[in-house]
């Protein structure tokens, strides 16, 4: 029987390694029948692993590629130059090794009623498909949904999911727009090709998974062709950290005090250190999971003091407003905080 450690990882069995492109692994995860009610997902969302590598405890999230009408928990990670998890998976993952993951999450997820007419429109750019792929699958199982999906690549080599994406196509030739763009071949995607793709659809959730820079270029082409905010829905792999922007926080912050189960401690502060990082060298348990601002589970509220996210991506605004913040993406900027867990 497999067992949750105490902060929630359950080690789950690879039953399949499926090598995608030269630089790119799919990896089909066996989840135990017991524990099976804790990995049920929505396509789009993603799993956090944690590995042991050189002596060190790592943690990185990697979305599903599959969606749940496949019967199946896949995740896809690519190769990234200094990704030493990502690496580490292309590597040395095999049939029969054992991965520990937490229960999936995430808000990158299909919006409105799948039994409507609601067009999917998506843009990924290289490893951006993964959940992507996950959300067109489920859409697609959906007869009266539409797709129309634009893959932007270094060029034709670098395609994950190329036989898979062409069999979909084939099998929804009614129901899916498949777009491919080739770098190499035609330069950077420009703002006339995100119009011209978007020209012919409909009433429409916009989902943009890639590079920043990418994702960039198709959020700002969506909001200045009308499309409502509301609409857009951004998945971002690459987020900022504490050290890379810790000259900007205020190095008069003292002190951070903590409400946590029911206990308030008083933490000293070091300059740089997010509030999840402040918790635990407090000696606290604090909730996490992803640690890079996805999830939410790290999530409490600032009744007292200022400080700033470096990334969002589970929070809404009225959220934000509230006081609402990603401790593990959060430092303070006053001299003392006062944060809540709830």
């Amino acid at each position: 029987m497999a067992a949750s450690t105490t902060d929630g990882f359950t080690p789950l069995r690879i039953a399949r390694v499926v090598r995608e492109t030269s630089d790119a692994v799919s990896l089909v995860l066996d989840v135990p029948a017991e524990c099976s009610h804790r990995y049920r997902y929505e396509a789009g969302q993603f799993l956090t692993l944690r590995v042991r590598i050189d002596g060190h405890d790592l943690r990185r999230c990697y979305s599903m590629s599959s969606a749940p009408v496949d019967g199946e928990l896949r995740i896809t990670v690519k190769r990234d130059p200094g990704g030493v998890v990502s690496n580490w998976l292309n590597d040395s993952a095999r049939a029969g090794d054992e991965l520990h993951a937490a229960p999936p999450e995430g808000r990158f997820v299909l919006r409105g009623d799948l039994s409507g007419a609601t067009e999917v429109v998506a843009f990924a750019g290289g490893s951006g498909i993964t959940p992507i792929m996950s959300l067109a699958r489920a859409a697609l199982a959906d007869p009266g949904r539409r797709v129309r999906l634009f893959y932007a690549n270094r060029s034709r080599e670098s395609v994950i999911f190329a036989d898979p994406l062409a069999e979909l196509a084939a099998r929804h030739a009614d129901r899916l727009v498949l777009e491919h763009h080739y770098d190499a071949e035609v330069g950077v995607v420009t703002p006339e090709a995100i119009e011209s793709f978007i020209a012919p659809a409909g009433d429409a959730h916009y989902y943009v998974c890639g590079p920043t820079p990418f994702m960039d270029a198709v959020e700002r082409t969506l909001l200045a062709a009308g499309v409502k905010e509301s609409r857009v829905h951004l998945e971002r792999f690459t987020v900022a950290t504490a050290a890379d922007d810790a000259d900007a926080v205020s190095a008069a912050t003292e002190e951070v005090v903590i409400d946590l189960d029911r206990r308030t401690t008083r933490a000293e502060y070091r300059v740089g250190d997010t509030l999840l990082q402040t918790a635990r060298m407090a000696g606290l348990r604090a909730p996490a999971s992803c640690e890079t601002g996805s999830c939410g589970t790290c999530m409490a509220r600032v009744v007292e003091g200022t400080a700033r996210m470096l990334n969002n991506d589970a929070l809404d605004d009225d959220e934000v407003a509230e006081g609402w913040v990603l401790t593990c993406q959060t430092l303070p900027t006053s001299r003392a905080v006062h944060v809540v867990y709830e």
